[in-house]
């Protein structure tokens, strides 16, 4: 995840803590010195959506075998245990979830800061209400196009209404919200509407997801923008979150699953304004680019725990046989030990990237969607071989 907003305008937000601290540097098995990763808890498959770009192929029907209460609430002991900074409650649709209210507020009482990613549409004042009596720390909701544009992804007529709808009803509620876009082909052109909207409704957070090869998305790689769609975007975003800045609205900028964007920025940075170039770069350092299966982690509804949400076809073990830190810190799986130090393992164009201290190799799904080998190039960088100095 990278802040566009603390990249240009040098503000800060609670994730930066985790994101560009000292205490971040060199972390191999979490988000800061003497803390875990934060855990993304896809806590039941069932949605009652049907997203064609779902990473974990949910769909409106109940799945055997997912973790019980008692088992949850053993789980989170563990990730406190572990020292697990956040919990990211996510699905499926989590409010689908009978027990979620108990479970966030167990993970408060233990000191995890509870955080829920949903569609929205079930997010009436009621349950906001419920929520925020909780101490839920943030709600993502994701939209990913205006109207027609979002319901045809989330495959049900109407649901743009009501997601916006639930947002409305958090910020009535004083619950701190933010919009989740996933950036493809059919929805780039939204990009500007997805602004105005963010402004018009105050919207304190947008998250722009890249797509990411998994689940049902791994059917929409021909759909996914270019790379000069991406470096547009990136323009768009940059200048939007300038505006913003420039008028005095508080908003919190960020794009995810897409490590090019931080170096891409810096890029554009030398050559308008050098000072804040200097200081991105240092903070794109700090970061250290991509960790998945160092900084975050996920555990499926059946306790299996993976590299991130969006390569679960990587199993590590699973929290009912053994805790969560203990399977983290496991070097025996080749996968998980690789990507605590996965320079040396790089190949084709990540390999002979000079931006390696920034990036880290991009995102390893959608490498090993497109050629088979997770160590490959990430196709989805954009940067030329000239900005990575391939072939100097």
């Amino acid at each position: 995840m990278i802040s566009i907003t603390k990249l240009l305008c040098g503000t800060d937000y609670y994730g930066d803590t985790l994101r560009y601290s000292s205490d971040s540097q060199g972390q191999v098995h979490g988000a800061v010195r003497g803390r875990g990763p934060v855990v993304v808890w896809n806590c039941t498959r069932t949605c009652n959506l049907k997203c064609i770009h779902c990473y974990s192929n949910s769909d409106s029907r109940a799945y055997e075998g997912e973790l019980t209460t008692e088992e949850a609430l053993r789980f989170i002991d563990d990730l406190a245990e572990f020292k697990v900074p956040v919990i990211l409650f996510s699905g499926g649709e989590p409010l689908l979830r009978k027990d979620l209210k108990e479970l966030a507020a167990y993970a408060g009482s233990k000191g995890i800061r509870a955080t829920i990613s949903t569609n929205g549409t079930l997010l009436n004042p009621g349950a906001v209400q419920s929520l925020k009596s909780l101490g839920i720390g943030y709600i993502g909701v994701s939209l990913d196009g205006i109207g027609d544009h979002n319901d045809r992804f989330r495959g049900r007529a109407g649901a743009f209404d009501a997601a916006l709808g639930g947002i409305r009803n958090c910020i009535d509620a004083g619950q701190r919200v933010g919009l989740r876009f996933t950036i493809n082909r059919y929805n780039y052109e939204d990009l500007d509407a997805i602004f105005d909207l963010v402004e018009r409704e105050n919207i304190p957070r947008v998250c722009f997801y890249h797509l990411v090869y998994a689940g049902r998305g791994s059917k929409m790689m021909k759909e996914d923008v270019t790379r000069q769609e991406a470096r547009a975007a990136l323009d768009l975003i940059a200048r939007r979150t300038l505006d913003f800045h420039r008028r005095g609205l508080k908003k919190e900028i960020l794009t995810v699953d897409n490590h090019a964007d931080g170096v891409y920025l810096y890029l554009k940075l030398k050559e308008t304004d050098p000072e804040r170039a200097v200081k991105a770069l240092e903070l794109l350092r700090l970061n250290g680019g991509n960790r998945t299966g160092i900084a975050i982690g996920a555990v499926d509804w059946y306790g299996n725990v993976h590299p991130d949400q969006f390569t679960q076809n990587h199993t590590f073990g699973n929290v009912r046989e053994r805790k969560f830190g203990e399977i983290w810190t496991d070097a025996s799986h080749p996968v998980l030990d690789g990507l605590k130090n996965r320079k040396p393992l790089l190949k084709g164009r990540c390999a002979a990237c000079k931006w390696l201290d920034a990036c880290n190799g991009n995102f390893r799904a959608r490498a090993e969607a497109v050629t088979g080998d997770f160590w490959e190039s990430d196709p989805a960088c954009y940067l030329t071989d000239e900005e990575i100095g391939a072939g100097s």
